[in-house]
């Protein structure tokens, strides 16, 4: 009798133990459309090239591109500086020339007249020079953002490919080397 009662309690644990199971739930899945292509936007590229036009540097941002922010500062920056530097120098000399002319005495007693018109010269040349990259690194920054973001629209993905082959010749059997482009659908 005290075997009965444990080995009975066993056998109605293991037949009511799919009662506290989980039930089975059907689940479909279901394949994503890889050909399904992205959506393009005509007009990002315009929009990068307004945006940096208004901010350098916030094309780039908008083409998630950020590394390339510190590049245009950079550029920019060091060209300003150039600018103002060497207008800095020009604006001296010039002075200097200027009072020498009146009579007055000047902090380049050391040149004579000729050297004080060849640095004016100079510096001026230099400084128009940095006003022109100025502007040109302003404008390749505009240029960037535009290209960069009509760019991201092209499809560049494992199915385009482009590597070399070797292939025997039909009449010599020499090996020929040629490059094949291929895209699988």
């Amino acid at each position: 009798m005290n075997k009965i009662v444990p080995i009975s309690l066993l056998f109605f644990l293991i037949g009511t133990v799919s009662l506290f199971a989980q039930s089975k739930e059907e689940t479909v899945l279901v394949a994503k459309d890889t050909t399904k292509l992205q959506e393009i936007d005509p007009l990002t590229p315009a929009k990068a090239a307004f945006y940096s036009a208004i901010l350098p540097g916030l094309g780039q941002a908008y083409n998630k591109k950020y590394w390339k922010i510190p590049l245009v500062y950079g550029a920019i920056g060091t060209s300003l500086y150039f600018y103002l530097d060497n207008n800095k120098k020009y604006n001296n000399y010039r002075d200097a020339y200027k009072k020498r002319l009146e009579g007055l005495p000047d902090d380049y007693q050391f040149l004579d007249d000729s050297r004080l018109i060849a640095g004016q010269k100079f510096y001026q040349r230099n400084r128009d020079l940095s006003a022109l990259f100025v502007v040109g690194f302003y404008v390749l920054n505009i240029i960037d953002a535009n290209v960069d973001a009509a760019l991201i629209q092209f499809n560049v993905n494992e199915r385009l490919s482009l590597r070399p082959e070797i292939y025997p010749d039909d009449l010599t059997f020499r090996p020929n080397v040629g490059l094949t482009f291929n895209y699988h659908f």
